[in-house]
């Protein structure tokens, strides 16, 4: 078997330090996907939210056809392009600051925290950023510093950059409570950091490798009254929550709350690497000529995916229909974990498309079961669904299917879900 084959070769080949699962890809399209050996699999990932549109849209894949006739790179730097100024203006007009804005483009999610926090140093002339508990902000060094999450992510690879602090983010399931976590932003001003000295807080509107925990309206409005209080900027971390995976097309709208900068990427593309921060003008325009972009940024075949990303969640509703798929999604896990047997379901939780449920040794002490996450993992794999997990324990289940997901290959994807449930609960 071809699968067999790569696994050696990979081991040869990459480092051990790039995990992977054991699927190799052959071809997807919108929610499915086929192994090298020709097996086919229900795609619940979505390539960690990037597929928003689903694998290979054919709006997108017709838009960066048309633009790789004409020119793959140029560098933005060097010769601009149309496409990137539309991109920007688009941007611009969706980014809840309720301000004019400005946009930059550059390629992965973790530059487009590095601007954002490079961005906000500039405009207030302070060093430090207050990151939460239970975030990810990237695999660069200042991305590790700002995450939350030791492993994998941080384990022997500091010591990290100075001036990142980390306050309490609430879990509603098992702590801290909101009040509690907006107690100890406030302990941290009094006994870590001075506010005067701090340039903005991050914050993801729903966690996700913390484990799609999701941030009360009441903590996001609080971090706005902190912020303003103490001449902060808010950055609204949207790259897993943006592009319309929680029913909004910014995680942030749900609470109202209006950000300063947004950083996007993941599903803002359809698969192609794209990122990008937009944020209030005065904000953006801190930094000198210059300072910003890179030599991949804006890539015009990413861009004119991107452009074609945003027609299609417009055109097609995306925003209301990841909303309906994870409605739908939620109720079947209410569903199972309500059934004898499964109460080691501790908690079913998400918004809109983003949507996961926590497992644990039983809801009393509700005690983390990573064994039993990998296992609920591995069974799925072996039925045809591709599942990934989360969390700081390592115990939370995420499901992240395309918002163009078919109903029917969504209640496919269920049914096998909920059988290697039953599977890995019995085993």
């Amino acid at each position: 078997m071809r699968s067999a084959e790569l696994r050696a070769r990979q081991r040869a080949a990459v480092a051990d330090g790039v995990a992977t699962r054991g699927v190799f890809a052959a071809r997807a399209q919108n929610a499915e996907l086929w192994d090298v050996d020709g097996r086919r699999y229900i795609d619940f990932a979505a390539g960690i939210a990037v597929n928003n549109t689903g694998h290979r849209h054919p709006r997108v894949m017709a838009a960066v056809d048309e633009q790789a006739r004409l020119f793959t790179h140029t560098c933005f730097h060097v010769a601009p392009y149309e496409g990137y100024v539309r991109l920007a203006e688009r941007l611009n007009a969706l980014a809840p600051t309720g301000a004019e804005n400005r946009t930059m483009l550059v390629t992965t999610g973790a530059e487009a925290v590095e601007n954002a926090v490079k961005i906000a140093r500039a405009h207030t002339g302070r060093p430090g950023v207050v990151a939460f508990s239970g975030a990810f902000h990237g695999r660069t060094m200042l991305g590790m510093a700002l995450t939350g999450k030791v492993m994998p992510y941080k384990k022997n690879f500091g010591p990290f950059p100075a001036e990142i602090l980390h306050a309490p983010f609430p879990n509603a399931y098992s702590g801290p409570s909101l009040a509690e976590a907006i107690d100890g932003l406030e302990r941290l001003f009094a006994a870590d950091v001075d506010p005067a000295r701090v340039a903005a807080f991050i914050v993801e509107p729903v966690q996700g490798e913390g484990g799609f925990n999701i941030a009360p309206a009441g903590f996001l409005e609080a971090l706005r009254e902190i912020a303003d209080r103490h001449g902060i900027l808010l950055i609204a971390d949207e790259i897993q929550t943006g592009m319309a995976r929680t029913g909004r097309m910014f995680g942030v709208e749900h609470s109202g709350v209006r950000p300063d900068l947004v950083t996007m990427a993941k599903g803002l593309a359809g698969g192609f690497p794209l990122a990008a921060v937009t944020g209030r003008a005065e904000v953006m325009n801190a930094a000198h000529a210059g300072g910003l972009g890179g030599t991949y940024a804006g890539n015009p075949l990413a861009v004119a995916a991107a452009n074609a990303v945003l027609d299609v969640i417009e055109e097609e509703g995306l925003c209301e229909r990841a909303a309906s798929v994870g409605g739908r999604i939620r109720a079947r896990l209410d569903a199972i974990a309500r059934c004898q047997g499964m109460e080691r379901i501790g908690d079913v939780r998400g918004l809109g498309n983003m949507v996961a449920f926590e497992l644990v040794h039983d809801r009393a002490s509700k005690a983390a079961a990573p064994e039993l996450t990998n296992a609920v993992l591995a069974e799925a794999e072996k039925r045809g669904l591709l599942l990934i997990s989360c969390g700081t324990r390592a115990n939370v289940i995420r499901i992240l299917t395309p918002l163009t997901i078919g109903y029917d290959t969504l209640d496919e994807g269920l049914d096998i879900l909920e059988a290697s449930i039953e599977a890995a609960f019995s085993a």
